[in-house]
């Protein structure tokens, strides 16, 4: 039995998702279905400038385009001054992160729990500057430490970056404790918010974060290729960006002003359609409401979750005190790709993580692949209750799906 709230209307989410007339989309860490008011917004676009020009039409529309800033800030709680729009979340990160004036010697304070492609990030940051990145620990619930991070400190730290909610594992970290301590030691705070963003509220104010970096494919039903970043008004603008383009610096007849704030870090080229539909998919989700999202993510989760449990063959790998809608299971006697593989005939969408994708964790766990499940508030129970009847048909032994259970 779900838990959840009854007044929220799972009807209307669903008749306004195209895509669940086509498939159980449980991919939504991965990238979320897009609702059809942001399909809608983003054909109307191009349309547009198919018919008058790409360049014209975004001059129709700049106040729509200017707007997704204001979406953005309001999810986060932040000033639109200090969002900047990127073609994905790890190119944010990897901008932020570069702007970052680190010297030989200087300390980068990090989670194992840290997504791949930053973590190789970093490692090459080490290769050619000559930083040192270290992992701080985590409690047995598998979070960060936070009690023991002041032990870790001297004036040689100048960052903590670590993700909110973890690609591969269902906990929360405790970012308001973390942040309250960077802060105070004035170290700077880079928080990926990419599986957090448009299922659980994050408030940067309340975070004390520096930097934030968020995708808009995930939880918040966005297109791909669209992310964005926060950076804070003061810290911004002592950053400075490894390339500036025309958006990120005034021209003055021989030299040149920086952009304030987080705009320094932007393009002037952009796709217009991907922004647009970043902005009207922020705008929706601010319009179902970030906590009733989160209620009910939350509340399928756990459910799911105890569903799993008691599957053959399946463990449930979730860490945490807090945990999210990332739901991690291993498959005993099954490879997890053949799992998927044979879900997706089934009609039903999930992902496997891989050792690379994060891969201290992974590495430190012994687990080299793991099924994940991420559910979204306009999943219904039902659709829960067919994955596990699949899984439970596929994981007896008895070979592939029958016939019965493809949608």
């Amino acid at each position: 039995m779900y838990q959840v709230d009854a007044s929220f209307d799972v009807e209307k989410a669903r008749a306004e998702t195209p895509g669940v007339n086509h498939v159980i989309h449980l991919n939504n860490a991965g990238a979320g279905l897009m609702p059809q008011t942001v399909v809608h917004a983003m054909k109307s676009h191009l349309e547009l400038e198919s018919e008058v020009g790409a360049y014209e039409a975004a001059e129709r529309v700049q106040a729509t385009i200017d707007g997704v800033y204001d979406a953005i800030a309001g999810l986060l709680n932040c000033n639109p001054q200090e969002v900047a729009i990127f073609e994905s979340a790890s190119r944010a990160w990897a901008m932020a992160v570069s702007s970052i004036a680190l010297n030989p010697g200087d300390r980068v304070l990090v989670s194992s729990m840290e997504y791949g492609s930053n973590y190789i990030n970093l490692l090459h940051m080490c290769r050619r500057m000559g930083v040192s990145v270290e992992v701080l620990p985590v409690d047995s619930d598998g979070v960060i430490d936070y009690l023991g991070i002041e032990n870790y400190l001297d004036e040689r730290v100048r960052l903590i970056a670590l993700p909110h909610v973890p690609m591969h594992d269902g906990l929360v970290n405790p970012l308001v404790e973390i942040g309250r301590i960077a802060r105070k030691n004035g170290i700077l705070f880079l928080v990926d918010a990419c599986q957090s963003v448009g299922q659980l509220t994050v408030d940067v104010h309340e975070a004390n974060c520096d930097l934030l970096v968020g995708a808009g494919r995930k939880f918040l039903r966005g297109p791909r290729g669209t992310g964005f970043l926060y950076a804070r008004q003061e810290v911004a603008e002592k950053l400075t960006p490894f390339v500036l383009g025309l958006d990120g610096a005034e021209w003055l007849s021989g030299s040149y002003r920086m952009a304030p704030g987080a705009r320094r870090f932007e393009n002037w080229e952009a796709n217009c359609v991907s922004r647009i539909g970043l902005g009207r998919a922020v705008e929706y989700a601010l319009e179902w409401g970030i906590e009733r999202i989160s209620n009910r993510v939350q509340s399928l989760a756990e459910g799911l979750r105890k569903d799993l449990s008691g599957i053959r063959n399946i463990r449930v790998e979730d860490r945490g005190r807090d945990r999210s809608g990332n739901i991690a299971v291993s498959i005993d006697h099954f490879d997890e790709m053949w799992v998927r593989d044979n879900l997706i005939r089934a009609g039903i969408n999930t992902w496997v993580c891989l050792e690379n994708s994060a891969c201290l964790d992974m590495e430190n766990r012994g687990i080299s692949s793991l099924l994940r499940i991420s559910p979204h508030y306009y999943n219904s129970a039902e659709e829960l209750g067919r994955l596990c009847d699949v899984l439970d048909v596929m994981l007896a032994g008895k070979g592939s799906i029958p016939a019965v259970f493809s949608v």
